[in-house]
């Protein structure tokens, strides 16, 4: 069953009971929260999303409504994984930037078992085209763009990467668009699906895009590494594609990893097998982001 299919009735007291399981590619989350007014716009946001029956949860996750006697004026959500609180609470009203916040902490301080990179992940037949960038890069825009025509979403935030075979699992989530992107991909994809915008957080005006429902219901394939590209957004320059040495593309894409010194001699391993089985590019684009996706379309294509 997937939240779509849920009466909201029904999900807002799985909230309450702490009942609410859901798949995220290999990850399952089991959700409580006494934020009931959270519940349609977690559901319009998740809609596509399979509610999990299993009894095995990875993470068992909290977020709870609490007011500090000091502030009854400003009511805040704090974010629970099993019983320790993490970080600092958000305000109440913020709850849908605060779970997939939480969430992808989650994964980036648990997720060991894969080789973790700060990336956009988009696949096309099966062959993954990796985006590796500091917040501001442009990363997500590309993301929110490609798979708005044709490209499936691995995940606009996590390149998950198998030390066994270098195969790219999927971690299919909202899409996190901040600030001018939120317009652009309005205007680039009038259907896309996006939620409310959240101005003056930590990282300016949020707003999430619910990826397409073909990448959601596809969170269990896997795809192969085929091109690497650090992408880097600036405002009125010319678009640029240019290969990159494979002894700089490691380092740089060492750089851009959650957990490559974590895991040791296997991070290792494992990126200089993913660089070795990947074109390497830098590309730098302008704002005509329809020029951009047709650029990357080239590549796939092999006409670059």
């Amino acid at each position: 069953m997937k939240f779509a299919e849920l009466a909201t009735v029904d999900q807002q007291n799985r909230l309450r009971f702490g009942d609410l399981c859901f798949r995220a590619g290999s990850f399952r989350f089991r959700l409580h929260s006494d934020l009931i007014e959270f519940a349609p716009l977690l559901q319009r946001m998740y809609a596509d999303y399979l509610l999990s029956a299993d009894d095995f949860v990875d993470f068992h996750i909290n977020l709870l409504s609490r007011t500090h006697w000091r502030r009854p004026w400003q009511p805040q959500a704090h974010f629970l994984l099993d019983d320790d609180e993490p970080f600092e609470p958000f305000p109440r009203d913020t709850a849908l930037p605060f779970l997939e916040w939480g969430l992808n902490w989650c994964v980036a301080t648990r997720a060991h078992h894969y080789l973790m990179l700060h990336a956009g992940v988009i696949a096309r037949d099966d062959q993954a085209l990796i985006l590796p960038a500091w917040p501001g890069s442009g990363k997500s825009t590309l993301s929110a763009a490609l798979c708005h025509r044709g490209w499936r979403l691995l995940s606009d935030e996590f390149g998950l990467v198998r030390p066994k075979d270098g195969l790219l699992a999927p971690f299919p989530r909202l899409v996190a668009l901040k600030n001018e992107s939120i317009a652009v991909i309005r205007a680039f994809a009038p259907d896309a699906v996006l939620g409310p915008e959240y101005p003056k957080t930590r990282k300016g005006t949020l707003c999430h895009l619910r990826p397409p429902t073909d990448s959601i219901e596809r969170d269990q394939e896997l795809a192969q590494p085929r091109w690497i590209v650090f992408p880097q957004f600036k405002a009125g320059a010319a678009m640029s594609l240019r290969p990159m040495p494979r002894t700089e593309a490691f380092v740089t894409l060492s750089g851009h990893s959650f957990n490559y010194d974590l895991i040791g001699l296997r991070g290792f391993e494992t990126l200089a097998h993913l660089i070795d089985s990947c074109e390497c590019y830098r590309f730098e684009y302008g704002g005509d982001l329809e020029q951009a996706v047709a650029q990357l379309n080239a590549l796939a294509d092999g006409l670059i």
